[in-house]
């Protein structure tokens, strides 16, 4: 199908006059096409193709040794007014953004060829669904985007005449981390990526367009963008109900989202919806649906095991790009944790010959895997609904030694905006050499809000107006520890224990405890059959709330809440209102 939208062509044709292609190739999404573009990646030693027994339809990937993760110094939200961007983003004028950031791309793929690369976020069809086309001098993104999103011309089909369509370009240039950049322009709809390779800051389609550019749409449109799982919980008589959960790095996210029900819970199935963003509406019977507009995991590799997450795991076997991970002498891959032993020898992150004995980690601590979401063993029936699933809890998540429960439900919708405003992670000594340092991160949204993270959390409480069935707001913790620093609770599987009581609470099963931050649960009403080695003691345990640290937690919320210049005075009640319960 060749492209007839004006708009598209403009647009491309003045995007080629500045980078100026040898050539410009546009992509239909057939596998006539992925196959051609993997010889040629393999050809010019771009990617690897793996044992094709063992792994088929599976390459390898190495990025530049300075290009591994997402560079938020080096990310800019390029509004017309400053205060638009808010103090948590990175600010630049979009005249000088687009002027300093023009002359890096000028003339950059003199010698390459330029992908136009159509593509739709969300199922086809899908009133949430929205359409971009991304230009980029990599096949490997272009070979990425064919997993992460529903790519070709079923685009331009849905596209049509219309001029509403996200504009991505992207460019490799010289990879030169002192001139990378990713720039957003919410108001154009358009992002601008150079210098880079890493997946993180180059598949548009994902965190730039899927949440930063989607959350400033949502917010003139009336919906949600949010970095959040989706995922169903199927009982024995085949009800299902859906919840979504936002979680910081670290705190168990995608395991949850591919969870394994416990033996003891026969008849009970989980089902993956999506790992990492949903976009929800309010539907015409007044609750709030969602989808995954996403059609592809990009999971971190180290730590996934059959032990961790099988589901991940096994998503993996085929059709999928692994991306810094050790390159094994059977022509396999590897990376730790992985729960097998680790090759005698192989070629590390960075291309050079690596043992067990060697120094350095063989895969790169954000190491990856692109692979298609239709093959996880456990994906939802209803993943490509184009009118989605129904919300009926939604969930945040930290990583708290003593503070939090275990789980507490939220008063009410606005308590639950406060509560997701204010979640937070501590550090541990592996990953910052310091213990318990409070590093918050609101919705998980903080390094992906699109605009004034005050003004989002403003659109947060205006959407719990609009929702006139609204989903039940939890806090979750699966990480208190004991005085020795061990987890108490046992976590992975087991926290469908937890998922159950909050499925009990949306559908007025069980009662619950008031307490000065919420309800918490009554110990007995979290089913604990054939857990080994916990009691109903232990839960107990980490049901309890320390006034004494919930005071200087409320002095760490009061000292965050001060960064925002755009902060709802309704925050700042809920505030009131929990010192007051506090006795404060």
């Amino acid at each position: 199908m060749v492209c007839t939208n004006k708009h598209v062509l403009q647009w491309v044709e003045e995007m080629a006059a500045l980078t100026k292609p040898d050539r410009i190739e546009w992509m239909d999404g057939s596998e006539e096409e992925r196959d051609r573009l993997e010889a040629h990646s393999v050809s010019i030693r771009e990617m690897y193709r793996l044992d094709q027994e063992k792994y088929p339809g599976c390459l390898l990937h190495r990025t530049a040794i300075n290009d591994v993760a997402r560079v938020e110094h080096r990310t800019f939200i390029c509004t017309s007014k400053k205060e638009d961007a808010g103090p948590t983003n990175n600010w630049m004028a979009p005249a000088d953004a687009y002027d300093k950031v023009g002359r890096l791309f000028d003339g950059s793929m003199k010698g390459r060829t330029m992908y136009v690369i159509p593509y739709i976020m969300g199922p086809v069809g899908s009133p949430f669904s929205k359409v971009g086309v991304e230009l980029t001098d990599s096949s490997y993104v272009v070979l990425n985007m064919r997993i992460m999103t529903r790519m070709g011309d079923v685009a331009w089909k849905q596209l049509g005449d219309s001029p509403d369509f996200v504009k991505g370009l992207h460019g490799k240039a010289q990879i030169d981390e002192e001139n990378r950049y990713i720039m957003h322009f919410p108001e154009d709809k358009t992002i601008w990526s150079v210098n880079s390779g890493y997946g993180g800051n180059v598949l548009l389609g994902k965190k730039c367009f899927a949440l930063r550019i989607a959350s400033h749409m949502a917010r003139q449109e009336g919906w949600m963008a949010e970095h959040m799982l989706i995922l169903g919980i199927e009982d024995p008589e085949g009800r299902v109900e859906y919840v979504t959960g936002a979680f910081p790095s670290a705190c168990g996210k995608t395991n949850l989202a591919m969870l394994i029900p416990p033996a003891y819970a026969k008849g009970y199935r989980v089902w993956t919806v999506g790992d990492d963003i949903a976009w929800m509406r309010p539907g015409e019977d007044g609750r709030l649906w969602a989808i995954n507009p996403e059609s592809g995991f990009f999971g971190v590799a180290p730590g996934t095991s059959m032990k961790s997450n099988p589901n991940a795991l096994l998503t993996t076997r085929r059709n999928t790009i692994f991306t810094n991970v050790v390159h094994t002498e059977d022509n396999g891959v590897w990376w730790e944790g992985m729960g097998v032993p680790p090759p005698a020898r192989g070629i590390d992150w960075k291309g050079n010959p690596w043992t067990p004995e060697s120094p350095e980690k063989g895969a790169n601590p954000n190491s990856r895997f692109t692979a298609p979401a239709s093959q996880c063993p456990c994906i939802s029936p209803e993943w490509e609904n184009p009118a989605g699933v129904p919300i009926s809890a939604i969930l945040f998540g930290g990583r708290r030694a003593r503070t939090a429960p275990l789980v507490y439900q939220s008063f009410d919708w606005n308590h639950g905006v406060f509560v997701g405003a204010t979640m937070a992670s501590e550090t541990t000594a592996a990953a910052a050499h310091a213990i318990g340092v409070v590093r918050r991160d609101p919705m998980a949204m903080l390094p992906f809000c699109g605009y004034n993270m005050g003004d989002y959390f403003r659109h947060w409480l205006e959407m719990g107006e609009r929702i006139r069935r609204k989903p039940l707001i939890f806090n979750v913790n699966w990480f208190r520890t004991d005085d020795g620093g061990k987890f108490i609770w046992p976590g992975f599987g087991d926290n469908f224990r937890v998922l159950r009581w909050i499925l009990d609470r949306c559908d007025g099963k069980v009662d619950a405890v008031e307490t000065p931050i919420g309800y918490v649960p009554k110990a007995e009403d979290i089913d604990l059959t054939d857990l080994e080695g916990f009691t109903l003691e232990d839960l107990r345990g980490i049901l309890t709330i320390d006034a004494d640290l919930w005071q200087e937690e409320i002095k760490g919320i009061e000292e965050y809440f001060a960064k925002f210049d755009h902060l709802p005075g309704e925050l700042r009640s809920q505030l009131d209102a929990l010192k007051k319960r506090f006795g404060i």
